[in-house]
């Protein structure tokens, strides 16, 4: 009987930079790996590519400038009214700057007490304590100052009014902050809308089917601005802050690559393993709240073996239901029989109750995610090994 099931290894590549050959980057090390590690490549391993290193091999970037011009050229009247932008430094921060750098007034409906993707402005327990009804209830920077001036993120220790505000003050841009849950709100201040929100985009801009001008941050820089990159899917959904002038846009570039590396490692190994890229994983802090899912998917690039949901019986429904008289070798025995003739589809059976119901997309690409982290441990690439087994493969 075997004795591991999934193994998943981050894998050190050294620093990559600017116009660096990733394909190679990525198979170089892996071979590299599987020799000083002594592991066997084998069908349906699977890597993961960060997405992070596939923006900056493929140099996908933008700069403030750019994200400023594109604002002038789709809002000419430079009065904009963002909707549900979420609060964060690394993501929200400097597309803020190019906005403001493009704009003569903002005005800023912030959903509350948290944003979309679970970033608080304030704890919940404020709500009850002033009588305030998240859906029902808007108010403006008054109402705000005069119960939630003094509060900070938990984590970052921010106040992202305050940091939002002198974001635009720097550039000369004037800000007026509204809070409410309804998106329609902002058309009572303007009606030139952006929204920023990332998941509920579609319904956000349904709403607001009023207003004159509604886009949203997968509309701007979703093309090239004075040679630029861009992306023509998610615009600036995805990005992340590089420098003080510059943004790292979500790749735009990894069908190519993903293909690369899997015919490369079938080239050197005859082994054919599935490749994506993945972004952030799908999951939620359960103290800070937040949902880690700011990029617009999980993985952007996969191939065609990691389509579809898992189709996985629940150990312990089966032995519990189905063989609670039997124990030692004749229990596994039975289990491994059952997992082998299982339905090809176990939607709706009671064999397969408490299996996660998500793509394995998404899946495989929050465990590299949660593998290779998002500081410094050097991982950006993820190897992951039998996956695709099961309790039944001896």
């Amino acid at each position: 009987m075997r004795c591991v099931g999934t193994v998943v290894r981050g894998i050190r590549t050294g620093v990559i930079k600017k116009g660096d050959n990733l394909t190679d980057i990525v198979v170089d090390s892996i071979m590299r790996a599987s020799y000083e590690e002594n592991f066997t490549i084998n069908d349906r391993d699977i890597i993961g590519i960060t997405e992070a290193v596939v923006g900056i091999a493929y140099s996908n970037y933008a700069s403030v400038d750019d994200i400023a011009e594109d604002i002038k050229r789709k809002y000419p009247r430079g009065e904009i009214g963002l909707v549900f932008p979420i609060l964060s430094r690394n993501r929200f921060s400097m597309i803020l700057k190019g906005i403001a750098r493009g704009a003569k007034k903002i005005y800023m409906l912030l959903s509350y007490p948290s944003d979309e993707v679970g970033n608080h402005l304030f704890s919940e327990d404020y709500l009850d304590r002033y009588d305030i009804n998240p859906y029902s209830d808007s108010f403006d920077i008054n109402t705000y100052n005069k119960y939630f001036r003094n509060i900070v993120h938990e984590f970052t220790g921010v106040n992202y009014v305050d940091f939002y505000s002198n974001i635009c003050e720097e550039e000369n841009c004037e800000i007026e902050f509204i809070f409410s849950n309804n998106p329609k709100e902002i058309l009572n201040y303007t009606k030139d809308v952006l929204t920023c929100d990332i998941h509920t985009r579609d319904k956000t801009k349904k709403l607001l089917g009023n207003a004159d001008i509604i886009l949203g941050l997968d509309d701007i820089m979703n093309e090239s601005i004075n040679g630029s990159g861009f992306n023509p899917q998610y615009g600036l959904l995805g990005s992340n802050k590089s420098t003080e002038e510059n943004l790292k846009l979500f790749p735009k570039d990894g069908e190519k690559l993903i293909l690369d590396v899997q015919s490369k490692i079938k080239k050197l190994t005859g082994k054919k393993v599935e490749v994506l890229v993945y972004g952030d994983g799908a999951f939620k802090d359960p103290v800070g709240k937040i949902w880690e899912l700011a990029d617009p998917v999980v993985s952007p690039f996969y191939t065609d073996g990691l389509l579809g949901n898992p189709n996985e019986i629940k150990l312990k429904y089966v032995a519990d239901n189905m063989f609670s008289e039997l124990s030692g070798e004749e229990l596994n025995q039975a289990m491994k029989n059952e997992i082998r003739k299982k339905e090809e589809n176990l939607v709706g059976n009671n064999k397969s109750l408490g299996t996660t119901p998500r793509r394995i997309v998404d899946l495989v690409g929050s465990l590299c995610d949660l593998t290779s982290g998002s500081g410094d441990k050097g991982t950006p690439v993820v190897y992951i090994q039998g996956y695709f087994d099961s309790y039944a493969n001896d």
